[in-house]
């Protein structure tokens, strides 16, 4: 089920609802492209894809080093941006959700989460947000 247009993401700082934490790092692609052993090419595709999540920080295309942080991010990532677009999130909602703050989940927020044991949880907050 998408959610409606209009409809608040539930991660916007409000007076009782969550706020963002920051990522700790922007990283430019041509560094991602980097840590990761990759082509330039090939990481803008996976941007394209929707298999790693960029946005423009400054004029350049970015990556929060935390979605890249470690192979088990990588891993769970995609999965997460496909529920998340599902649900009718763009690319700034997904980012808003992935770092709102949350003192449930290890390291405060989805996306530090998703590089340890909680990442199956993270996936199945983000299925339920359909619901």
């Amino acid at each position: 089920m998408k959610r409606p247009a209009g409809q608040p993401t539930g991660v916007e700082p409000t007076a009782s609802g969550p706020a963002a934490v920051e990522p700790a790092e922007w990283v430019p692609l041509p560094d991602v492209a980097e840590r990761l052993d990759l082509t330039i090419s090939r990481v803008r595709q996976y941007v394209r894809d929707g298999t790693l999540l960029a946005v423009r920080r400054d004029g350049v295309l970015r990556v929060p080093g935390e979605l890249i942080a470690n192979p088990t991010v990588l891993k769970h990532l995609p999965g997460v941006l496909t529920v998340l677009r599902d649900n009718g999130y763009n690319e700034d909602e997904s980012l808003r959700w992935l770092y709102a703050s949350d003192d449930s989940l290890q390291g405060g927020c989805p996306a530090r989460a998703l590089g340890g044991p909680e990442a199956v949880e993270v996936r199945r907050r983000a299925q339920a947000l359909g619901y």
